[in-house]
């Protein structure tokens, strides 16, 4: 090999990288469509592909509850997936016992609840569940739960290529030091985080309340995304709405890709669209721009 070509070669080695990920599309961006049967869990996929020319989805077991055994239900979804060329990356997983309760019992029927979901999340070809951490109790009540249930989880799914992740969601998970100090605790490369732009609400108008009520106090969402980033498995760009120029509103998505693009995350970007004002169809299509213009900002800068 002569001089010259090392050089070339040399000189290629330190050129920037550009800034490169995937896109997936989360079922909840057509949560409406779904829980009207206005198209079917089946349809997911395609859609996907065909419509809106993502090669990647990220599931919801609310759409599917009755399905996590059913290999009729699941081969078809799989032969969709190929068909199309579409990954299948994780699951979402819902409506199941609370992982971070501090009953025993309740964490127990939690983490047995989740078997099947794994299992379900290997046979499709995933690679990941999400799981939630909403949590009641105490915060070191919660912080203990979590890491007992997040450790037996990781030890089913360990074996099967399936990782833990674990989304601020509502409750404790809502503060990016928690779920950080969760993640050291559990210290498992098996268990991860999926940093989501929205849900950082810490206290709602109603105690307990998740979702419905007025939000009181809210967990910094650039903070709360740093601190998760370290232990990313997934990265969910959530949207709501959008100005004139196509930005989100409320949301800095240049921001919070500057902050992806300083870890080392390069994995699927879960476009999940749950605004009100546009359509479910010109949300997810609104998001996908605006992620695409973003990624081009940052691979010449």
């Amino acid at each position: 090999m002569s001089s010259g070509t090392l050089s070339s070669m040399s000189a290629l080695a330190e050129l920037p990288q550009k800034f490169h990920f995937e896109l997936s599309l989360a079922q909840w961006s057509l949560h409406k469509a779904f829980f009207s049967k206005e198209i079917s869990p089946l349809d997911f996929p395609v859609i996907a592909r065909k419509t809106y020319d993502i090669g990647a989805v990220e599931y919801v077991n609310q759409f599917f509850l009755d399905k996590a055994k059913d290999k009729v239900f699941l081969t078809e979804l799989k032969k969709r997936c190929e068909d199309n060329g579409v990954v299948s990356s994780l699951i979402m997983i819902d409506k199941e016992p609370e992982l971070s309760s501090p009953d025993p019992k309740e964490r127990a029927a939690g983490v047995e609840g989740h078997k099947k979901w794994i299992d379900a999340a290997k046979f499709l070809g995933c690679t990941a569940i999400r799981i939630n951490l909403h949590g009641n109790g105490t915060l070191e009540q919660w912080t203990q739960g979590s890491v007992e249930s997040l450790r037996k989880l990781s030890a089913i799914g360990k074996p099967l290529g399936i990782k833990i992740l674990v989304e601020n969601h509502g409750g404790f998970s809502s503060s990016g030091k928690n779920m950080s100090e969760v993640m050291r605790l559990a210290n498992d490369a098996n268990i991860g985080t999926m940093p989501d732009f929205g849900n950082f609400c810490i206290r709602r108008e109603v105690a307990g309340d998740l979702w419905k009520s007025a939000c009181v106090e809210q967990y910094d969402i650039y903070q709360g995304v740093a601190e998760m980033m370290p232990y990313a498995g997934a990265f969910s760009a959530k949207s709501f709405n959008f100005d004139e120029q196509g930005n989100e509103s409320g949301i800095d998505f240049l921001a919070m890709f500057k902050i992806m693009r300083a870890s080392k995350y390069r994995g699927y970007v879960g476009i999940e669209y749950e605004g009100e004002k546009l359509s479910e169809d010109a949300g997810i299509r609104a998001t996908k721009k605006l992620i695409e213009k973003v990624r081009a900002q940052l691979s010449n800068s």
